[in-house]
């Protein structure tokens, strides 16, 4: 059998372990961490995989077939690329690798705001099929300059990220300089010289700047004063009024992303939005919250007719994929796991890592016997139950 990637990394796991070998250690444990101790992140995993499937052999069978429907488009599979800050940091070009990867493989990438390539160049890359998602300026017309750049570029889906209320507390970041205003160390120096190939990439590309906040930013601006311009220019605290202001300028889908709760679920439905992804910031903005299948199963079960309801946050493999749709996601995105990838491989790896993930699920659909992904909630095992018994 001829594998559609290389098989010298055939998991996400695998992708990481070589990732952190090819990166200084500053970009790696910007992307690997949480924050505080890092108990919601493990969470996150510990706690997807406790859900479990059940397999029908015995049904009649015709194959399975991953594609699936959203927002009116057809993608092939039901995981996209989930919004990364910084990612030029950790492999030049980043984005734009994962963009052409997902626009191949017809499936959705979604760009933040604070990510190192442009709006324009992404939505050339993707056709116009990008998602774009927002960080909430403080100023209006920044607010409304940077939704009409996202609406000419063509991107069908508006993201609002809820989640980040005030930035997360890790402590990887402070000693490593990353904090705002971030710093360069003498120790971040000697962890660069010790990966020559990243150090060449990222002279070759140049340093990675906000790109999509360069023409706000005042020109030759110091650590310092960047520090200073990310405080002032973004207020990521949204609320009814923030949203329903740009719910009535924009003309496409809304999405929030960040739910975590009941209580938005229902504002989100109220304020007419299309869409959202329950997440917890990948574990990096609140330790003591809850993982995120816990909060999904509870809202797609009472809101998901109402609602698209969507997930990220802890997803590592198809088998986790499968179990997310399982538990009522009609949709998944995953951050961490494409940037292990083209940490790991450059530019082939967002290719190689949707690859993987394809596969993965392809094979967990047909050991179910399951032929669709709107199948999957019929193979759940109720957990509570199987405890009971």
């Amino acid at each position: 059998m001829k594998w559609p990637y290389n098989t010298r990394y055939p998991s996400v796991d695998d992708l990481r372990e070589k990732a952190k070998k090819r990166i200084p250690k500053f970009a790696f444990e910007y992307l690997d961490g949480g924050c505080n101790e890092d108990v919601n992140l493990h969470r996150n995993r510990s706690d997807i995989q406790e859900v479990e499937l059940e397999p029908r052999y015995l049904k009649r069978y015709s194959g399975s077939d991953m594609r699936t429907e959203l927002f009116g488009e057809r993608y092939d599979a039901p995981f996209g690329i989930a919004p990364v800050g910084l990612q030029g940091l950790m492999w030049p070009k980043s984005p734009e690798i994962l963009a052409k990867a997902a626009f191949e493989h017809n499936i959705p990438f979604v760009l933040s705001t604070v990510t190192t390539s442009s709006i324009e160049r992404i939505g050339e890359i993707t056709e116009g099929k990008a998602w774009f998602q927002l960080y909430h300026p403080a100023e209006d017309q920044l607010r409304d300059n940077i939704l009409k750049r996202a609406a000419d570029a063509g991107y069908p889906v508006l993201v609002l990220l809820c989640d980040v209320p005030t930035f997360g507390f890790r402590p990887r970041d402070i000693r490593n300089g990353l904090a705002m205003p971030p710093k360069m160390s003498l120790k971040n120096i000697i962890q660069i010289l010790g990966k020559p190939h990243w150090a060449a990439q990222t002279l070759l590309h140049g340093q990675p700047t906000f790109e999509i906040l360069k023409p706000y930013m005042p020109k030759n601006m110091n650590l310092s004063a960047l520090g200073q311009f990310m405080d002032r220019t973004f207020d990521g605290r949204l609320n009814e009024e923030k949203i329903a202001v740009i719910r009535d300028q924009w003309k496409g889908k809304i999405v929030l992303k960040g739910v975590a709760s009941e209580a938005d679920t229902e504002k989100a439905i109220k304020l007419g939005l299309d869409g959202i992804i329950v997440s917890n910031h990948g574990g990096r903005q609140l330790d003591a919250g809850q993982s995120t299948i816990k909060p999904l199963s509870i809202i797609a079960k009472k809101y998901g007719t109402q609602i698209t309801v969507m997930m990220d946050s802890g997803l590592r493999s198809g088998p986790d994929v499968a179990r997310a749709m399982a538990s009522g996601a009609k949709f998944t995105f995953m951050g961490r796991s494409f940037m292990y990838g083209v940490s790991a491989l450059g530019k082939k790896g967002g290719d190689h890592t949707i690859s993987i993930l394809k596969t993965q699920l392809q094979q967990v659909m047909e050991q179910l016997c399951c032929e669709k992904v709107t199948d999957l909630p019929d193979h759940l095992i109720n957990q509570i139950k199987l405890k009971a018994t």
